[in-house]
């Protein structure tokens, strides 16, 4: 059966237009990383949230600043610390003499895009305070709920986890980001603009209102995912849970945040609709941090990302033909 996609190609390609804007704009802050860039951007539409693990110095807060920027929305920064805490981030309530009440007073999670600058430097009691705003985009003090704003967005850097003052996230939290990625040290040619000053500090005008970025999402939401991608993506999950290598599989919400993730992908290259390159090409992004490995496989050294390529080697992608039909020209 023909199923037409809810957004046209011309549509498409004029969001594109806007995100490869918004691309080239953070792109001049962080030279030589257009990946990683169309990642942040590309999770930032699908709705999700970043976290970006790297040695110090690599530009991890420069990105997460550059993504506050493009977008014209409210945006806060909190540096996580061992001392810091939980109410540090939600808000508290403080009692008013004059009033003779307690009134609440917004922490800086109320914001469109929060930089998690080093999380995983504070207790994890801290880091569990960002719970409930990433998956229910509300927090809750002293019994009550405050909605947070529209679009929210957290991302998060931390330093490699064998680095001395750091805690592991826990698995709960990890599975709320829908991405995890590194930048890398640049290349030569990058490397030599950047001690050469040619990088821009910030960025001037942003290219996306939040309105205009939530229109943006709605499109990507609607990008066409044919069966046999589905299906593809089913047994990706499905895999994770029965490699020997690994304890503990991927989540239902791994899945959902895939296939999103990949929607906006798509979006981003001027599509409406989604190839299976698209999937293999975020899978492990989307998965690696998710998965718990086995103790054969820690003591052997291997990694979740290698277990993620290794199971995309041994699981066969639909043909184009079959995911195109019902992309709408």
């Amino acid at each position: 059966m023909q199923i037409n996609s809810m957004v046209s190609a011309d549509q498409a390609a004029a969001a594109s237009g806007y995100l490869t804007t918004a691309a080239d704009a953070v792109s001049q802050m962080l030279l030589g990383k257009r990946y990683t860039v169309e990642l942040a951007l590309a999770t930032l539409v699908a709705g999700g949230h970043l976290l970006l693990e790297d040695t110090p110095g690599t530009g991890k807060t420069l990105l997460a600043r550059a993504v506050a920027q493009v977008v014209e929305a409210e945006s806060s920064r909190i540096q996580f610390t061992p001392d810091l805490l939980p109410g540090d981030i939600t808000g508290s309530s403080v009692y008013n003499q004059v009033k003779n009440s307690f009134e609440f007073h917004p922490g800086p999670i109320f914001a469109n895009i929060v930089l998690a600058d080093e999380i995983n430097r504070a207790s994890p009691k801290t880091q569990a305070a960002l719970l409930e705003a990433m998956q229910e985009k509300q927090v809750t003090v002293d019994n009550k709920q405050y909605r947070l704003k529209a679009p929210f967005m957290v991302v998060a850097t931390q330093n490699p986890v064998e680095q001395a003052g750091t805690y592991e996230l826990p698995e709960a939290q990890l599975d709320r980001f829908m991405v995890k990625t590194s930048i890398g040290f640049p290349d030569e040619i990058a490397l030599t603009q950047i001690l050469a000053g040619h990088g821009v500090p910030e960025i001037k005008q942003p290219v996306l209102s939040a309105k205009h970025l939530a229109a943006i999402s709605e499109l990507a939401s609607n990008i066409y995912v044919s069966a046999p991608v589905i299906d593809y993506v089913q047994r990706i999950i499905i895999s994770t849970r029965t490699v020997v290598e690994l304890a503990s599989g991927a989540s239902v919400r791994a899945g959902i945040a895939l296939l999103s993730l990949a929607r906006a992908w798509a979006l981003i290259r001027g599509r409406n609709y989604v190839l299976p390159e698209d999937v293999s090409e975020l899978a492990q992004s989307v998965l690696a941090h998710r998965l718990i490995l086995s103790a054969d496989a820690v003591y052997n050294g291997i990694s979740t990302a290698q277990v993620v390529q290794e199971i995309l080697r041994n699981t066969a992608a639909p043909t184009e033909t079959s995911v195109r039909q019902g992309g709408r020209q």
